[in-house]
């Protein structure tokens, strides 16, 4: 029932519930709209409905006296139903307000969320939803931050580990149980200690905004692991916190966030503002879709029922719209300042360049971004692609981009693929290929060999097939296949030369990122072998199928991911600033060369069997307590080749050691007096000499 409650008009900014000490302002954004009622729930679902009395330039607001903290509440919009012309009013449809900082509850699937009918998709369904559906609640913004300071890392220094607040911890021995799985465990110093004792620098955090769990999904019994289904992009997702969902999920996300900052841990949210989980014609009416669906989603300009759709989901937000860019603005704004987050990976970031449906590096959202001091001092990373378009190296000087050609390529050649040595040189030394051109540095690509989406390195060196079986698509979703690794019987086996070789590849694919200019991010559970059993779309397996095995971690592999890192953090040389060569004529950072120890000439790139390579590295000049001068130096040796090869290293200069190799732990190959090491198949090994005077470069033979 609606009663009169005594509201006056309020504030049309901010957007949302915003708390007062005498209440709270509500304005929710509406060009379409006849009427907003906000609508108070008590503990037993009782309803109260309060229209808002205010309209200024389409924001309803109005203020509510005498409502705190907690408060549970939904919108019902009142205005035209005209599917036809992408109009979805509908007031029997309780709404969450797209910018609630706290929802309580999830969807049951019911008819009742759906606008329209089933059995008339442009007829209005009157039934009403309020008892399927979540509620936003009222939320405070005090939070005891202390003297918490964001690490504020350089990019050149940032090693970057993705990871879900769930599966990393959900299974940890040291974790206590009611902790698992949730921020509280993420904030636990038995995570926070492990993730700096690894060395990287950042978590980047599957998606953490409020999202929905498919019907499709439950139908089947599985769960939406992933998140990448949003639909509160203020909202921490309640699953994940060890205190419930009645609000004090906010304060537990901040506390993780802090510890995660005392560590010197920086925080970089995986945020999916492409899409909502409102799907297209045929899906539910959550939120957006009630208030105002042409303005927030991207619709079909000459049929106006449907959405246009780049992103695979049923539906895009409609960045050509001041509504929508302003809902992600806030949104960005408000994790940053609120949260303290440090940075975004945008999903699908391709089609928020869609201003007008095509790519464009000058859309508005990008020039908002661009300008907003809240935003400057975040690191902001895209993914560079969506259904439609692959935009790589076509984002603004201020991103970092994912840089999937990295991947393929990096792949490729340790899997000895004929013809990939010069790309991998340009992948090697920062994508100068892809970002030069705009005066970009190596740091706008961030390198991976693995990611969430795909296989884990452990079954990338394992499976030659996908076996998707559990996610109960008859095997069909995913990559198709891997393309042969040829380490022998696919799947797990105690083989001894099979399990070494793939044991070597692992180590190989994790050198060669860490040692690769650029941005380097882990798969997190790459570094302790952790297995899907060659699943390589695990978004709806919330299961020990996705969560990591503590018990079974691959303590070699862990250490040499932390030798490798530590390296790297280290030393300048194996983390260059600039391209190979630099504008100035300054001498470059990175050199290629044969393993004859001669350069890399032209032939040699174009020759489809050259599958070794030497790169060498010029470090910092150092002064000891005498004033003697030297140099730190550093030569990577690479060897794709199913047979051992000869390098032959530079002959002036001081003594070289061997500080990483991918081949047995333990093992320290030794540089004879004739200056030649033998690398072994498909193998990598690390030099570094501190040397006065100046070493011909040099690779093998």
């Amino acid at each position: 029932m609606t009663a009169a409650v005594d509201t006056s008009k309020g504030t049309p900014y901010p957007l949302g519930a915003t708390l007062h000490p005498d209440g709270v302002n509500v304005a929710v954004q509406s060009e379409i709209a006849d009427a907003v009622e906000v609508c108070l729930f008590d503990a037993h679902g009782g309803e109260r409905r309060v229209e808002l009395p205010e309209r200024t330039a389409h924001v309803f607001h109005g203020f509510l006296p005498e409502v705190g903290a907690g408060q549970r509440y939904g919108l019902r919009v009142h205005g035209p139903w005209d599917p036809e012309q992408g109009l979805r009013c509908n007031p029997d449809k309780l709404l969450l307000d797209p910018h609630a900082t706290a929802i309580e509850g999830g969807v049951r699937w019911d008819e009742a969320v759906f606008g329209h009918c089933f059995d008339d998709p442009r007829r209005r369904n009157e039934a009403d939803s309020a008892p399927f559906v979540p509620r936003g609640l009222v939320s405070a913004r005090d939070f005891d931050w202390g003297q918490d300071r964001a690490p504020e890392i350089p990019l050149d220094e940032t090693v970057v580990y993705e990871t879900h607040v769930k599966g990393l911890t959900r299974c940890h021995p040291d974790v206590p149980p009611e902790a698992r799985g949730t921020y509280a465990g993420l904030a636990h110093p038995a995570v926070t200690g492990y993730l700096v004792d690894l060395g990287v620098t950042a978590v980047e955090l599957l998606p953490v905004h409020q999202f929905v769990q498919d019907a499709h999904l439950q139908e089947r019994g599985l769960r939406n692991y992933w998140g990448y289904n949003s639909i509160g992009f203020f909202a921490p997702h309640n699953e994940y916190s060890s205190a419930g969902d009645g609000g004090a999920q906010v304060d537990e996300f901040k506390s993780m966030v802090k510890a995660l900052h005392a560590a010197g841990l920086e925080v970089i949210m995986d945020v999916v503002y492409n899409h909502t989980a409102e799907g297209n014609h045929l899906g539910p009416t959550l939120s957006m879709k009630g208030i105002d669906n042409p303005s927030y989603y991207r619709l079909v300009r000459e049929d106006m029922e449907h959405y246009f759709d780049t992103t695979g989901t049923g539906n895009s937000l409609n960045v050509g719209h001041p509504a929508a860019l302003r809902l992600i603005m806030d949104s960005l704004r408000y994790w940053v300042s609120e949260m303290h987050v440090d940075g975004f990976r945008f999903d699908l970031a391709t089609t928020l360049t869609r201003q007008f449906g095509d790519l464009d590096i000058h859309s508005a959202f990008l020039d908002l971004v661009d300008q907003d001091p809240v935003l400057a001092p975040v690191k902001m990373i895209a993914e560079p692609w969506d259904i439609a378009g692959y935009q790589v190296g076509g984002f603004p000087a201020r991103w970092s981009e994912w840089n999937g050609r990295y991947r393929d390529c990096v792949r490729d050649f340790w899997r000895g693929e004929d013809g990939t040595l010069g790309e991998l040189a340009r992948r090697l030394t920062g994508s100068g290929d892809i970002y030069s051109s705009g005066r970009r540095t190596p740091t706008a690509s961030v390198n991976f060999v693995t990611a969430h989406d795909g296989f884990t390195l452990a079954d990338l060196t394992s499976y030659n097939d996908k076996h998707n079986d559990a996610n109960g698509e008859d095997n069909n979703d995913g990559e198709s296949h891997n393309r042969a690794w040829n380490c022998g019987v696919e799947g797990p086996t105690d083989d001894a030369e099979s399990v070494a070789l793939r044991s070597r590849q692992r180590r190989n694919l994790m050198g060669t990122l860490l040692l690769s200019a650029g941005v380097p991010m882990i798969l997190g559970g790459d570094e302790i072998g952790r297995s899907q059993a060659g699943n390589n779309n695990a978004y709806c397996q919330d299961n020990e199928i996705s969560w990591y095995d503590w018990e079974h971690a691959d303590e070699e592999m862990r250490a040499f991911t932390r030798t490798a890192i530590a390296l790297r953090r280290a030393h300048p040389a194996l983390r260059p600033r600039e391209y190979l060569r630099t504008p100035g004529g300054q001498p470059a950072q990175m050199v290629l060369y044969r393993p004859d120890g001669k350069e890399m000439r032209q032939e040699d790139w174009e020759s489809p069997a050259t599958n070794s390579l030497a790169v060498a590295l010029d470090g910092r000049q150092i002064e000891d307590a005498d004033g003697e001068t030297s140099r730190d130096r550093y030569l990577l040796l690479l060897n794709a080749h199913w047979e051992p090869v000869e390098f032959t290293i530079g002959r002036g200069g001081g003594h070289w050691f061997t500080v990483l190799t991918s081949g047995e732990p333990g093992a320290t190959p030794e540089i004879g007096r004739d200056r030649l090491v033998t690398l072994e198949a498909r193998s990598l090994m690390l030099l570094h000499s501190l040397s006065t005077v100046d070493p011909e470069p040099g690779g093998g033979s």
